[in-house]
């Protein structure tokens, strides 16, 4: 029998999951496939989040033959052999995994085919293509992020897999067992359900079966009954108030207990952007930083980095104004989705686009500040819109008295 994630691949877009920006009712892949037009395109993001599912639904929304290659194993030799097969099939989707890993030579021998139509490459990576790829093979592709699911797609997942009868139907299992499951998966739907598969093995998914499931090491932190979660919302609270003891034992008892540093080290990149923003902004780049030293180190030495990047945002002025603008922005593009951009700020590439009106009466701020003010920003009916109010400590002190002189100069303007 074929593995459950395997099994429990999505049939069509609307069973995907964790990807709106791509498969929602706007998403572009479902954009095209209603238009039957498939561009060449990069799917990055980490394991387990759908890139080959995707591709494989692609090809058959535009009714495509599917060739997968790895790029750790193919060559010259496998791309002359697939742009055969495409000839003889009049075009086909060529799935090429691990993009990143072919060398110049070997990107360079796939852009005739691009060019032509012949192929229509999507990659996938779990590296950033924008740093790994040649700059002529990059600008012909879409380079598209597939995120990681949360803890909520997740559980929506194990459930369907306790359901569908292509899953496992019928086991009997615990509510609390799934959710410990998906935190523990941290994005990857692959070993969420292979875990699931190996936990109902033993008769039914409870807690105790998924804790063997997913092995002593794994779930370390939890060996006397302390919920990783509840570590990790400890960690994340004691850092936004600023008490740095508790942040280093919280932390402590993450690393010792066997949780995966890199989810920790994003974590502490989400307590930059989220509790600190504005306040400090030297805090982001020393979290992303703290990250990458763990990639280069790795443990035990890495990890320090991660200590280092602890303290400094316990002991940061904090600020949420970043994190409760961009909540109010979201609402607002939700509620005026369709709202027409003022003509003055619409791009005006064609005569056709001037004649209209685009771009008509543009004031550059770098040479006319004051015609700048008095222009139009927002569409019409939210002129009055107010996002971002600095609220917080720090370096945002700065930042509200230049918002509050901003606000006044185009207030004046509005009169």
């Amino acid at each position: 029998m074929e593995p459950l994630a395997e099994r429990l691949r999505p049939r069509n877009l609307d069973e995907v999951l964790g990807q709106p920006h791509l498969t929602g009712e706007r998403g572009l892949l479902r954009r095209m496939l209603e238009a039957k037009r498939l561009s060449p395109m990069v799917l990055f993001g980490p394991p387990g989040t759908g890139k080959t599912t995707l591709a494989r639904l692609l090809a058959e929304g535009v009714g495509k033959p599917f060739l997968w290659l790895s790029a750790v194993e193919a060559g010259l030799k496998e791309v002359r052999q697939a742009v055969e097969r495409a000839r003889e099939a009049g075009g086909l989707v060529l799935f090429l995994d691990e993009i990143h890993r072919f060398n110049k030579a070997q990107q360079d021998a796939l852009l005739p085919h691009l060019e032509s139509g012949l192929l229509t490459l999507i990659g996938a990576t779990a590296e950033n293509p924008a740093f790994l790829l040649t700059p002529a093979l990059r600008s012909r592709l879409r380079l598209l992020p597939v995120r990681p699911l949360s803890e909520e797609d997740l559980l929506a997942l194990l459930q369907r897999a306790l359901r569908d009868p292509r899953g496992l139907p019928g086991i009997p299992y615990e509510e609390e067992a799934l959710k410990l499951l998906a935190q523990a998966a941290q994005g990857d739907a692959r070993f969420a359900l292979n875990t699931l598969e190996l936990a109902a093995a033993f008769g039914e998914v409870s807690r105790e079966s998924v804790r063997e499931a997913l092995g002593a090491e794994r779930f370390a932190m939890d060996r006397q009954g302390d919920r990783f979660y509840d570590l990790i919302s400890a960690l994340h609270k004691s850092l936004r108030g600023c008490h740095v003891d508790a942040a280093l034992y919280y932390l402590a008892r993450l690393l010792k207990g066997g949780a995966d540093p890199r989810y920790v080290a994003r974590r502490l990149i989400r307590v930059a952007v989220e509790d600190v923003g504005l306040a400090d902004p030297l805090a982001l780049r020393l979290a992303v930083a703290a990250l990458e030293a763990y990639e280069a180190l790795g443990s035990p030495e890495g990890e320090l980095a991660l200590v280092e990047a602890a303290v400094y945002l316990a002991l940061a002025p904090k600020s949420n104004s970043l994190y409760t603008a961009w909540q109010r922005a979201e609402e607002i593009a939700q509620a005026h989705p369709e709202a027409p951009v003022p003509l003055n700020l619409r791009n005006a590439p064609t005569a056709l686009a001037r004649a209209l009106g685009h771009g008509r009466g543009y004031a550059y701020y770098h040479e006319d500040q004051e015609g700048s003010f008095a222009q139009r920003y927002l569409p019409e009916g939210l002129e009055d819109l107010r996002l971002f109010e600095a609220t917080g400590e720090g370096w945002e002190a700065r930042v509200r008295e230049r918002l509050k002189a901003l606000r006044e100069r185009f207030a004046m303007k509005e009169l």
